[in-house]
């Protein structure tokens, strides 16, 4: 049974269409919030969005949305503003792995493709949405990490990299 202890907030959760971001876009839902959901895939949205309405009867606010652009994000951050005033919870889930290889093997490409999911998205989701959620009376911002991060798993270098980032980014933000 649950308790709608997020009735009236709203939230953001990037990565939305799967795995853990999707569990979350679910249990929020369950838990009251209007959700926001950002993922790549209009289709796998959709799809959440089906689940989340029978689960609460309410939609979310759909955004197809390659985090890798930058400037969407912030277009996003200003729309929120002008659409709520606020945003109470920030979930930065959405991450890419790259490649399994020894760090030196890894194509540039991929590097680089890697830390601007994973690292830059999560820069520019703080610099957009910060002002929001200190809009509201008890913003939170969760970011999604992993125990790669410690840099000890071979092969990992470019997920343990942007992981071992972004921790050190929240930490300081």
């Amino acid at each position: 049974m649950t308790t709608k202890r997020l009735e009236g907030r709203i939230a953001l959760i990037t990565g939305a269409s799967r795995g853990i971001g999707r569990a979350v876009a679910k249990r929020y839902a369950s838990e009251g919030a209007q959700l926001i959901l950002v993922a790549r895939t209009s289709g796998a949205l959709e799809e959440v969005d089906d689940e989340i309405r029978d689960l609460s009867g309410e939609g979310a606010m759909l955004v197809p949305l390659d985090l890798r652009q930058g400037d969407l994000i912030d277009q996003l951050g200003a729309a929120l503003f002008e659409r709520f005033g606020r945003l109470d919870i920030l979930v930065g889930n959405a991450a890419i792995l790259g490649i399994l290889s020894p760090a030196g093997h890894v194509d540039p490409d991929v590097w680089d493709q890697t830390i601007a999911v994973n690292l830059t998205a999560n820069y520019r989701l703080i610099r957009s949405f910060d002002p929001l959620l200190r809009e509201s009376e008890s913003g939170r911002a969760i970011f999604v990490t992993s125990g790669v991060a410690n840099g000890v798993f071979p092969y990992w270098a470019p997920y343990a990299a942007t992981k071992a980032g972004l921790e050190s980014l929240v930490r300081t933000y």
